[in-house]
């Protein structure tokens, strides 16, 4: 999900893809799991405090929001003042473009991913857990 934001800002930018860019795409990849893991983490403690499957993630992704794009816009204004340089530019351009898109990514699609991976279905207004066991 980060290459469409690298290629994006490689090219917006008119940055070369050589080796210093290829070392913030390898960076890249630890910060997009990073964000990954924490947002399954808070699905899964979500989950187990008794919370539905379905309210868990929307709860998880709502919660987890605020500090992940915290991060990522830390992350990006961190490298503004590399991106002028020749040698490091194309690296912070990487970083910046492939982690925007990357964390809006996965704050929208790892939700809906974790939602049909395990198949979970909205539940229906006014149909408690209690009639959902006794149509089984």
């Amino acid at each position: 999900m980060g290459l469409i934001g690298v290629v994006a800002a490689l090219m917006l930018f008119n940055k070369p893809l050589g080796f210093v860019a290829i070392l913030g795409i390898l960076s890249l990849l630890g910060m997009i799991a990073r964000n990954a893991v924490i947002l399954i983490d808070q699905i899964e403690a979500v989950r187990a405090q008794g919370v539905a499957i379905w309210n868990a993630v929307i709860e998880a992704a709502t919660s987890r929001f605020r500090p992940i794009m915290l991060t990522a816009i830390s992350t990006v204004l961190g490298m503004i003042p590399i991106a002028s340089t020749i040698f490091w530019g194309p690296m912070a351009y990487a970083i910046m473009g492939g982690l925007l898109v990357a964390t809006l990514l996965t704050l929208l699609f790892l939700p809906a991913l974790y939602v049909a991976w395990f198949r979970v279905k909205e539940p229906i207004p006014g149909r408690g857990p209690q009639t959902l066991a006794l149509e089984r």
